[in-house]
């Protein structure tokens, strides 16, 4: 069987968080430093280590079969590839920024204003929606010294928490996009391929199923049972189990955690006591 190729970013948080993914998806391979390519040792994979604008032109040239981007770069890029999962790490936006003395009221600041980006198409589709005239400056790396050197007056980039626009005098006044990792992949894929591809995918969505979900266990009078079962759906029905105290039952059950921290109180309220929440490291539906 041949391997499923699959090109990563070399290095940073996304390369960083891509690499973790598979290795709790069960993958092993040795990924020592500044090698290019690793091959797995116990799945037919093969990663590729390469520069994260480079990737959607790799796979779109079926020099990797599949790839691992942020959703910013799959846009901007407009590769004839296939977005076949969102991966739901590594997010951030991409943002309009001034410097921090401007007065900035709405979008129409950056009429016939000069912007500095690394993502020219996008920014130039997100203007055209709100009928603004400007001109993009395309430039790669530093995005941010533009104003401060007289390029532009503001800047599009990608935004995490905001410390980088701070540490050089630039506030964030428009979203552009929102963006995650996401896996993409070349959409003339052989039918061998496309079987490893799915098998990668069950894998990935076991994984992510399991981070989304807590496994919780808790005791409860039997007078209670239907009320706190009602607020604990499980993935089909919850179990519950007699304790040893006559009237009180074990309760066991899968919940998002979302949902668990908005009926924390609602479950203690119905008499519930004793809860424990345990970490899901796969969850199979």
């Amino acid at each position: 069987m041949s391997n499923l190729k699959v090109a990563i970013q070399k290095s940073g948080r996304l390369s960083e968080d891509s690499l973790r993914l598979f290795k709790e998806c069960g993958i092993k391979f040795n990924n020592g430093a500044k090698k290019l390519k690793a091959q797995s040792s116990n799945f037919p994979i093969e990663f590729l280590f390469l520069r994260d604008d480079d990737i959607p032109g790799y796979v779109e040239d079926g020099i990797a079969d599949i790839g691992i981007v942020g959703q910013n770069v799959h846009e901007e890029y407009q590769k004839q590839i296939e977005v076949v999962k969102h991966l739901g790490f590594s997010k951030c936006r991409l943002s309009l920024a001034v410097p921090r003395e401007e007065k900035y009221s709405d979008i129409s600041f950056f009429e016939g204003k000069n912007i500095a980006t690394s993502y020219p198409n996008i920014l130039k589709k997100f203007l055209d929606t709100k009928g603004i005239t400007a001109e993009i400056h395309q430039i790669s790396g530093s995005v941010e010294i533009a104003p401060g050197i007289g390029l532009a007056e503001g800047i599009c980039d990608i935004v995490s928490s905001g410390s980088t626009l701070l540490s050089n005098g630039l506030k964030e006044v428009e979203t552009v996009m929102k963006s995650e990792a996401v896996m993409v992949a070349d959409s003339k894929l052989s039918d061998e391929k496309r079987v490893l591809l799915n098998q990668l995918i069950f894998r990935i969505n076991s994984v992510l199923e399991g981070k989304n979900n807590k496994y919780v266990l808790l005791n409860a009078p039997n007078a209670s049972l239907d009320r706190i079962i009602s607020l604990l759906p499980g993935m089909r029905s919850p179990t519950v189990l007699p304790l040893a105290q006559e009237g009180w039952s074990s309760i066991h059950s899968v919940i998002n955690e979302d949902d668990f921290w908005e009926n924390i109180e609602k479950l203690r309220e119905a008499g519930a006591e004793g809860i424990l929440v345990v970490p899901i490291e796969k969850m199979i539906k």
